[in-house]
């Protein structure tokens, strides 16, 4: 019985760990560590906010045109992470179409991030079956979400939302709904410089 007991407690505290808000996720090097998301329609202090790793990549369908992170500093700006294969995707991203369409011309840039992905080809049809207009880095290494090792990007979807001055002002796990998503960047648009 005492094993019993020892067995229901570790596979408690194992799937207490995996879901929620607070989750043990494992990067692509196969370390664990602890990661926590900021609670839906919260935005980070900004005297707690770290400045977003730089990073570069290809352009999603661009015909090998690159990206740097460094066009994104001066506009706050949404990185999400996602991938064809994601079934939260498929929810999440016209909705992001759809802020982005709203909020491009108030300083906000988006960027998808997409990654593990077997082929380009399916990425782009998921772009052009979702008519997103807003640009994606191709990414299926998955070295972007290693840069941002600090923050739960390897999770998919996730989604990291940057301040003017380039700093990490909210972080999802999971897919984020088109009011959560306009309440944070609405939050972050009024903050002065």
């Amino acid at each position: 019985m005492r094993h019993v007991m020892v067995a229901l407690l570790a596979a408690a505290l194992v799937s207490g760990c995996s879901t929620g808000a607070d989750q043990v996720d494992v990067n692509n090097g196969g370390e664990f560590r602890f990661v926590e998301a900021t609670p839906s329609g919260e935005v980070i202090p900004p005297v707690e906010r770290a400045a977003a790793p730089e990073f570069s990549g290809t352009l999603l369908g661009g015909g090998g045109e690159s990206f740097s992170s460094v066009e994104l500093v001066g506009d706050v700006a949404v990185l999400n992470f996602w991938g064809s294969w994601c079934p939260p995707c498929r929810v999440e991203t016209p909705e992001f179409q759809e802020v982005y369409a709203d909020v491009r011309v108030e300083g906000v840039q988006f960027l998808g991030i997409n990654v593990k992905e077997t082929s380009e080809q399916f990425a782009v049809a998921f772009v052009d079956r979702f008519g997103i207009e807003f640009p994606s880095v191709y990414d299926p290494r998955g070295e972007v979400a290693l840069a941002f090792r600090d923050y739960p990007a390897t999770a998919i979807p996730s989604t990291i939302v940057l301040d003017r001055q380039g700093r990490v002002a909210a972080v999802y796990t999971g897919a984020v709904s088109e009011e959560n998503l306009r309440a944070v960047l609405d939050r972050v648009l009024a903050e002065e410089v």
